[in-house]
Parts: structure tokens; sequence; C-alpha cells
């Protein structure tokens, strides 16, 4: 199998929903968790390739993507764009009241991206979503993947990045440590935040 990094294209967007699907519960699969299985895909993954598709950047293995990295260089501006542009198409697609009383957290977010927004963000002002189905974990992809991102920054004059991340999300934390993000101040036990420079060695 060849496995290669590229940028986005708008074909790969249905290959992206899959992917965001397949490891949207802490890294294993949300088929079938909410009313929709877009849904997740419509929070954590549409709106960066619909606003910033410059900044994300996919694993081909010949015949699909299995894997990305989307990003965004400045969280302030995102959240405006996505109000102005993506609000409108996810409440077009889900009503207010989640359908199911376990996913109104999702439904929240998708409504609400001012929740982006957090002490630090001045300093730590881009960040990302990376995803890799588990048959292509452990082969340095999610390195590669961040290094990438990581450049392309660099390039525009970022000077470092943020991500939150699930508590029970001990492997991707683990990940993420190993690469070296570090815990920011706003960081919680229950809502971890983690930044890196973009000039670091990753």
């Amino acid at each position: 199998m060849t496995t290669r990094i590229r940028p986005y294209r708008a074909s790969d967007r249905d290959d992206v929903y899959e992917v965001c699907l397949r490891t949207g519960a802490a890294g294993t699969d949300a088929t079938g968790l909410y009313s929709s299985d877009e849904l997740i895909a419509d929070v954590f993954a549409g709106p960066y390739l619909a606003l910033e598709p410059e900044l994300a950047f996919m694993v081909d293995v010949g015949d699909r993507v299995a894997g990305y990295v989307i990003g965004v260089a400045d969280t302030r501006r995102f959240v405006d764009a996505y109000r102005a542009e993506w609000l409108p198409v996810f409440a077009a697609r889900y009503p207010r009241q989640a359908p199911r009383p376990g996913e109104q957290w999702l439904v929240d977010a998708g409504y609400e991206p001012e929740r982006m927004i957090f002490a630090g963000l001045d300093e730590y002002p881009a960040h990302l979503h990376i995803d890799l189905l588990p048959e292509l974990q452990g082969q340095g992809l999610g390195r590669t993947l961040i290094r990438t991102l990581l450049e392309a920054l660099r390039e525009r004059g970022v000077p470092a990045l943020h991500l939150g991340l699930a508590a029970e999300n001990t492997a991707a934390r683990a990940f993420y440590d190993r690469v070296g993000f570090h815990e920011l101040r706003s960081s919680t036990p229950e809502s971890p935040v983690l930044g890196i420079a973009t000039d670091a060695a990753v």
C-alpha cells in the first residue's frame, strides 16, 4: 500500500467524514451513536474543509483518504467566519434541540463556535483536529501530519497552535505528549488543552 501526505481536494470530503465518524468516539467508531452519522463531522471537520481548506492535509492510501489533519491559522477569525458562513448550513441540518439527549453536547458545539475562544488564545491562535483510521496508527503518520501543518502555519507567521481533547482519550493524549505538546494554563483535568510552537522539532 502506497501512502502519501497531500493537500485536501474537494473530492476528499466524503472520506474525511468517514474517518471522522470511525474515530469519533474517543478514537473508536462512532457509527450509529448519533441521530445522523454526519453530525460529528459537521462539527469537527466540515467547517474546516469549507472555510480553510488550504490548511487541510490528507493521508492518501491510493484509493481513498484514511487520515487527515485540518487546522485554522486564527481561531478568532475562524469563529467569525463559522458564525457567518457555516452556522446557517449547520442550523439547516440540525434542530437546536437534539433528538437524542446524548448528542446535545455536539449540537451545542455546532451552534456555539464561541466555545473555541479561551484564555491563552492570543499566544496559541491556531488549532487543529487530526484523525487516522486504526490500521494506520503507530506508523509515524500522525507525527508527519502534525509536522506538515506546523510548517504551513509557520510559513503564515503563526507562532503556535492548540488543541482540546476528551480526557478519556488517553491514547491520543499519550501521542500528543510524545510529539511535544504541553498543557496550557487554561487546561483542566476534565477538559485538557494542549499547545505547541510552530517551530517545534516534531
